[in-house]
């Protein structure tokens, strides 16, 4: 049985007790919050393990819970909503969501949702160090480290899984598609510019670091980490 501590954040009464009956369900303990501040104040003392969080929200909306959370913790969020813009889904992932599900959803698919995330950022109980490392570049993905020569850089989350899985598979393309899908790790509709804002942010940070390796762009296709023989 999976063991974790879930937040679920809605003002929604029904909507939160019918996601505690499905994650309890599943092993989970789940803790609610039923507006942004008392969202804010949970996370501080229950220290989570995944927070559901819905954008519309009283006192605090989403965006601003969300903004908050990121300026101390990579703590995994599933964006909850009943809007489905595009601008909806580029600020969720720009502000370092790791899920985004629409209104009205099933139960079982958030539950399968939760699972994944859990299970992509090795919180389900997997203790493996996830590192890769390279001349001058160490990519630890278990404490959200990048260090490049020796020396720590500050990273967003999202940077960090990005860097991690094209640093993993070196000199493999991807297109932007499929670094949406397998980065932020789910179906995006729109606008794929966020990849090349990210892509972008990573190589100020490491531009010109070492000749063995470099961050490349494919033409036409996508991203990759190259290394030279």
């Amino acid at each position: 049985m999976p063991v974790g501590k879930i937040l679920v954040v809605d003002d929604d009464q029904n909507i939160c007790e019918l996601l505690r009956l499905y994650i309890e369900k599943e092993g989970y303990q789940v803790v609610i919050a039923n507006d942004g501040r008392k969202a804010l104040e949970a996370f501080e003392t229950e220290a989570p393990d995944l927070i559901m969080l819905d954008i519309m929200l009283p006192e605090l909306d989403g965006w601003q819970v969300c903004r908050e959370i990121r300026k101390k913790s990579q703590c995994p969020i599933i964006m909850l909503t009943a809007k489905g813009e595009v601008f909806d889904k580029v600020l969720g992932l720009e502000l370092g969501a790791d899920d985004y599900v629409v209104k009205p959803f099933e139960a079982k698919e958030v539950v399968a949702r939760i699972k994944a995330v859990l299970r992509r950022l090795g919180k389900n109980g997997d203790e493996t160090v996830k590192e890769v490392k390279y001349d001058k570049l160490s990519i630890n993905l278990t404490n959200y480290e990048l260090r490049v020569n020796g020396v720590q850089i500050d990273t967003p989350p999202k940077e960090m899984e990005l860097i991690y899985h094209l640093a993993s598979n070196p000199n493999r393309v991807f297109t932007r598609d499929q670094l949406l899908d397998e980065v932020w790790g789910f179906d995006y509709y729109g606008d794929s510019r966020t990849v090349d804002v990210h892509v972008k942010r990573l190589r100020e940070k490491l531009e010109g670091v070492s000749e063995k390796w470099a961050l490349k762009t494919v033409w036409g296709v996508g991203y990759k980490f190259e290394v030279k023989e």
